[in-house]
């Protein structure tokens, strides 16, 4: 098991920027990769961000270069940095960790933080 506690989110103008942090606990060693998804209000859970081995990022192709992750290392903390938010960015935002043991793959998540960007 692996658990995920999420901070940071809140609300934020357009243009503005925030951080979003995440640090797993528990059987973190079966952890491969980590990153953040978000869900808007009628929509289906999307991919933002991932990273593995805290070095080998993937983006979202409508967050790029505006988003940037970090960590997914040794550390098992996963942060987001989010900047020139824009209203469609609004949503929940979880935290994801994929495990892989032998035969096994399988994700936790975050119970969600709310990020509202006003226009």
């Amino acid at each position: 098991q692996v658990q995920l506690v999420e901070s940071g989110g809140g609300l934020v103008q357009a243009g503005g920027s925030l951080r979003l942090s995440c640090a797993a606990s528990g059987n973190v060693f079966s952890i491969h990769s980590m990153g953040w998804y978000r869900q808007a209000p009628g929509k289906k859970r999307e991919l933002v961000a991932t990273i593995t081995g805290g070095e080998n990022s993937v983006y979202a192709d409508s967050v790029k270069g505006r988003f940037t992750i970090s960590g997914g290392d040794a550390k098992n903390t996963v942060a987001l940095q989010m900047y020139a938010l824009k209203s469609e960015d609004t949503a929940v935002y979880y935290c994801n960790a994929e495990t892989r043991t032998p035969g096994r793959i399988k994700d936790y998540w975050g119970q969600g933080t709310q990020v509202t960007v006003s226009s």
